[in-house]
């Protein structure tokens, strides 16, 4: 470090915290270290009796923690981010609208496998709020190499953005209701006011709900009227366990649906069926969405909302994370339920 006087310090870097007493009121820091100082400081700093600062030298390679912080942020932002800060070193990454969270989590391993760069985010594939914020970046010294900012800005350059947010479509979705126990009239439905429900969340609309029999033909038939309403995702909700009169499965696919999985590693949905047919996608829905507060169908509804077309491994990997604690309190997406 070295000592300038306050005029010549424009632009410099502060050496040390500068503390601020005023009699009665305060006495606390009025620049950090760090804070690299404008001609508006000046004032200020002669307020507080300081005519002379020790400052920090530094060669033409080296990045100040703030310019650091901005670049990795930008480079790493997505659609659907903008970027507050930076703020003591930091910057913020925020969704600009409601939408799922996209992280690639290669690109963040070899970042914060980069010396003295870090970057935090949420948990990926959840639904995040405007406003909400999604990830932080910053260098852990004061100042690092330019070396290693470019490092973490050619990282960011793949295929996708290490950081975006998806906006959500309005789909219009179909469901069909079996079981001869609601068909017949001697129960009454509870499955679809839930699934309805998990719809509307997701501000999509349920445009038409069929009750069918425990009859394969007959949920097939059920969910092509469906497609010919316009249903852009179908729903078939209850008959995916093991009895005899469980044949959801076979009424999916005699409609001609593609099953990719019919099972799933997490608890709540173990028994969930995904499918498509064309690009239609065709969900068997176990009788725990019913009941249980969250569970698959919240995993994986808000990608398909989202645009994405979830695929056999999607699932398979829902395993680590798939495994709900059922709390009293349920604080999803705040938990670990869907986060590998």
């Amino acid at each position: 470090m070295k000592t300038v006087h306050v005029k010549d310090a424009i632009g410099m870097i502060l050496g040390h915290d500068m503390t601020e007493i005023i009699p009665g009121e305060r006495k606390g820091v009025a620049f950090r270290k760090g804070h690299i100082i404008k001609e508006e400081d000046i004032p200020k700093l002669l307020n507080i009796g300081k005519e002379n600062v020790y400052v920090m030298e530094f060669s033409e390679d080296d990045v100040h923690e703030d310019e650091a912080a901005i670049r990795m942020a930008k480079a790493a932002a997505g659609p659907g981010i903008e970027i507050t800060g930076p703020k003591e070193g930091k910057a913020t990454l925020v969704a600009e609208y409601r939408g799922l969270l996209k992280v690639d989590v290669d690109a963040l391993l070899d970042m914060n496998s980069t010396d003295e760069i870090m970057f935090a985010s949420l948990g990926g594939n959840i639904v995040v709020e405007k406003g909400e914020a999604v990830a932080g970046t910053r260098v852990i010294p004061l100042v690092v190499k330019d070396w290693q900012v470019k490092k973490a800005e050619r990282i960011c350059g793949g295929p996708s953005p290490v950081i975006q947010v998806k906006p959500f479509r309005k789909l219009k979705a179909g469901v069909v209701t079996t079981g001869n126990e609601v068909y017949y009239g001697r129960i009454k439905d509870k499955f679809g006011p839930v699934v309805r429900g998990k719809f509307e969340e997701l501000d999509c609309s349920v445009i038409k709900q069929i009750f069918s029999k425990d009859d394969p033909q007959m949920i097939a038939e059920s969910i092509r009227e469906l497609i010919d309403s316009g249903a852009d995702i179908i729903t078939v909700t209850g008959g995916m366990s093991v009895d005899p009169d469980d044949v959801t499965p076979l009424g999916i696919k005699m409609a001609g649906a593609d099953i990719l999985s019919y099972g799933a590693p997490t608890l709540p949905g173990a028994m969930f069926l995904l499918s498509y047919i064309g690009e239609i996608p065709v969900l068997g829905l176990p009788g725990c969405v019913m009941y249980s507060k969250r569970t698959i169908m919240d995993l994986l509804l808000p990608r398909i909302v989202a645009g994405e077309r979830v695929e056999r491994r999607d699932i398979v990997k829902l395993g680590q994370g798939g495994y709900c604690r059922n709390c009293v309190d349920c604080r999803y997406p705040n938990c670990g339920f869907g986060k590998s």
